[in-house]
């Protein structure tokens, strides 16, 4: 006599939060992981940066002109077969050909390289790790009279290794600013048009339309022109955080306005106001919310256009100033070069590289947040 076991009965699917379904569509996406890996990395050089640098960002010696060195040469194992990494001295000549700077190694000054050291008496070289911890330690440095620029120096003898780091703090977090800022004036100015309309929409709109009118890199210089230009460079930053964010929250407002309009007459929108919850609770509470898609993407895609801007505002002289440093400001020095910058000193290019890499891994990002909430690409 056989027996027959009764069938499994399945198991119902658990459900998934919008947000689950978002994450999951967003992870399928390569190129939205690229674009994760790609920020990751910039943003922990960022934070890492003061540590990371084995110099101070305006460091130069004072006392022998280092102007254009070409990146120093790590060798790791002398002629006895030690292992461990060690540069050689420095000596400058001319090249009577070029009658161009060269820089030779000096076999007769050894110096290893050290890692995690404190230089406590050097001044520059101190920093505040995550804003607010004071710290000297380096990852890696050498000791005088060497010299570790492992990308090269300046037309000032500073190390762009160390200022391409520093540099980064600048032009990664201004981008992030300058939309959070935009963002908020985009969504409270578009709310209130939306909401209240009449005459606040009217002035809000012409408004918009004013600033849409006036070509957006003209409008900066403009405006950054009213600035003095010996301001304390902190005072620049904010300056440039500011009119990156009002020359940029017109269009956000535009489509927030649109999406309040259509939201305002529902009916749970009504039923909040019979209730009798304030016009600045429906809008905060009820009606923005529902517009949460646009703004993670809209400011997942508008951070690039910000680093890209300032870099450019940096670029012609009227963004971050001496003695911080943007890879913008950096990258003029190519630009500064000429032709001679491709043939005698490409390092220089290298705050380009890195300006590329952010603005595609945001994009990357962007793009792929825009698709997972997307229903009709969802796979």
């Amino acid at each position: 006599m056989t027996t027959t076991t009764p069938a499994a009965t399945p198991q119902p699917k658990k459900s998934q939060s919008q947000w689950s379904i978002v994450r999951t569509q967003f992870f399928r996406n390569p190129l939205a992981r690229v674009g994760m890996g790609l920020l990751a990395f910039l943003y922990l050089l960022a934070l890492f940066a003061g540590f990371l640098a084995p110099y101070g960002l305006a460091e130069y010696s004072t006392s022998e002109r280092i102007s254009w060195a070409p990146p120093t040469t790590v060798h790791w194992r002398d002629e006895n077969g030690k292992f461990g990494p060690y540069v050689y001295g420095l000596k400058r000549d001319i090249d009577m050909e070029t009658f161009r700077d060269k820089y030779v190694e000096d076999t007769a000054t050894v110096c290893p390289v050290k890692f995690f050291v404190r230089n406590p008496d050097i001044e520059g070289r101190t920093y505040k790790f995550l804003g607010f911890i004071p710290s000297n330690l380096k990852l890696f440095g050498v000791d005088a009279p060497c010299k570790l620029y492992l990308w090269g120096s300046d037309n000032y003898g500073r190390d762009q290794f160390s200022r391409i780091m520093y540099g980064s703090q600048i032009s990664l977090t201004i981008g992030i600013l300058a939309a959070v800022l935009s963002l908020g004036l985009g969504l409270v100015l578009g709310g209130m048009s939306g909401y209240f309309g009449g005459v606040t929409d009217t002035v809000i709109m012409r408004l918009v339309e004013v600033l849409n009118a006036i070509p957006e890199l003209f409008l900066l210089i403009l405006l950054r022109a009213m600035f003095p230009v010996n301001a304390n460079p902190i005072v620049v930053f904010y300056i440039v955080v500011f009119l990156l964010a009002f020359v940029s929250w017109g269009g956000i407002a535009r489509v927030v306005r649109g999406q309040i309009l259509s939201g305002r007459e529902q009916d749970y929108v009504q039923a909040a106001r019979g209730l009798g919850a304030s016009d600045s609770r429906i809008i905060g509470q009820h009606l923005l919310p529902n517009s949460a898609t646009f703004i993670i993407v809209a400011m997942s895609l508008a951070i690039p256009s910000y680093i890209l801007t300032e870099s450019g505002l940096s670029f012609i002289g009227i963004g971050i100033v001496e003695p911080y440093a943007s890879w913008g400001s950096l990258l003029s020095l190519a630009q500064a070069g000429g032709f001679e910058t491709l043939d005698a000193r490409p390092w220089v290019m290298l705050p380009g590289l890195f300006i590329v890499l952010a603005v595609l891994g945001w994009q990357f990002v962007g793009d792929g947040l825009r698709d997972a909430f997307d229903p009709r690409r969802r796979r």
